[in-house]
Formats: C-alpha cells, sequence, structure tokens
C-alpha cells in the first residue's frame, strides 16, 4: 500500500502535536482530548514558521484538540484552511488512558511487555495498531493524492498514530514498527514520493534532541 503516482514528486510532513499536561506527567493521553500548555503553543508557534518554509498545499489534522491548536498556527502563517478528520486521531487504549507510565508497567506488566516486543497487543483494551495505521494510513493518502505534482501535504497527529502510518507507508511488517524512533513534540517526519513508494526523508526533525514525552515511548 503506496498510494504514488509516478513521477509526481509529493512530500508528505507528519508533524506531532506541542506538549500537554500529560506529556510531561507521561500519562497516556490516546484519545482523551487534551489542551496544549502555553509551552505547547509556544513550540507550535515556532515550528509553524519553519514548516512554512516549505510552502505546503494542504494541511489535515486530527480533530483533537492538541493537534487542532497546533494545527492552527500554521493555518494562520500560510493562509491555508485545515481539514479535519477523527481517523487521524491516537490510538484508543482503553483502560490504559489517564495512566502514567509507570502505573501502566504495574498493572499491565504483561501486556506492555508484549507490545514492546512488536506482538499485537489491545492496549487497555483498545486498538491494534494495525487498525490505526487501518484508519490514518488511508486519511493521508487520500489527501496526497489530491497534492499538485510536487506538492506538500502536511499531517498533524500524534505519537504512535504518526508512526503505525508511516511504517504502514514504508511497507513494513507490523512488528517492524517499533524501529521508527517516537517524535518529540512538535517534531515532524517527512515521506518522498520514489520511484518505488513512498520513502522517509526526515525523521523527528524540527528541533535540538529533546526527550520524546508521550503515549509511544
Amino acid at each position: 500500500m503506496n498510494g504514488t503516482k509516478s513521477g509526481r514528486g509529493r512530500r508528505v510532513v507528519l508533524w506531532r502535536h506541542g506538549q500537554t499536561a500529560w506529556n510531561l506527567e507521561r500519562r497516556f493521553q490516546g484519545t482523551t482530548d487534551i489542551e496544549l500548555t502555553p509551552t505547547g503553543v509556544a513550540q507550535a508557534h515556532r515550528a509553524a514558521r519553519l514548516l512554512a518554509s516549505l510552502k505546503p498545499d494542504a494541511i489535515v489534522a486530527s480533530d483533537l484538540r492538541r493537534a487542532a491548536a497546533t494545527a492552527t498556527e500554521l493555518a494562520e502563517v500560510t493562509g491555508l484552511d485545515i481539514a479535519y478528520d477523527s481517523g487521524l486521531r491516537e490510538t484508543f487504549a482503553g483502560a490504559w488512558q489517564g495512566l502514567t507510565h509507570e502505573e501502566i508497567v504495574e498493572r499491565y506488566a504483561e501486556q506492555y511487555v508484549a507490545w514492546k516486543r512488536g506482538e499485537p497487543v489491545r492496549r487497555g483494551g483498545g486498538e491494534l495498531e494495525t487498525e490505526v495505521a487501518d484508519r490514518a494510513a488511508p486519511v493521508v493518502l487520500h489527501h496526497a493524492d489530491k497534492l499538485p505534482d510536487n506538492g506538500t501535504l502536511v499531517v498533524v497527529s500524534h505519537g504512535g498514530t504518526i508512526r503505525t502510518t508511516i511504517g504502514r507507508l514504508l511497507g513494513l511488517e507490523a512488528h517492524h514498527w517499533e524501529g521508527l524512533g517516537g517524535l518529540s513534540n512538535c517534531c515532524w517526519s517527512v515521506l518522498g514520493e520514489g520511484a518505488r513508494g513512498w520513502r522517509l526523508m526526515e525523521h523527528n526533525a524540527g528541533t535540538l534532541p529533546e526527550p520524546v514525552l508521550g503515549d509511544d515511548d
């Protein structure tokens, strides 16, 4: 599944939202609708000015507030409209949502270890990573297919969803997706269109190295 058309030279920028209070607390957010902190807004403001230099043609975003607010910063500097799609939401993780990393490891040790081994796990009774890719990757491809030749799409989403989407678009088997490191807040990855499909051109770009704080670490 690559959705490419020969010679079009399109580019997809997958941009993670800015910092939230739950990121700082290492609390699993999932589909819980958490807002950005003031620092998160500042991160999005700064990153938007860098991404604007790529002259994006379109923006699509998760409808959760932390992603929507991040996308708004880019919309304001580019003048582009934002298309919102619930298919780009973070992984639903059921009973894990709202728990800290330490609480998850303590209460769901077997699930956590199995997930880290790359096994298909419904964390907290929620979605499989492949199910996240099943809903998110088609959204990205749908909007990428509407780009002009050599056009750029910015996708504003969440760490876990971005990782699974990249894995799917690169054609990697699901148990290899863990090999893609997490994204720091307000950093992004870039997929470029090659002769044989999508290629990972940049990963976790946009700042000096910072710890990954979120659901995907």
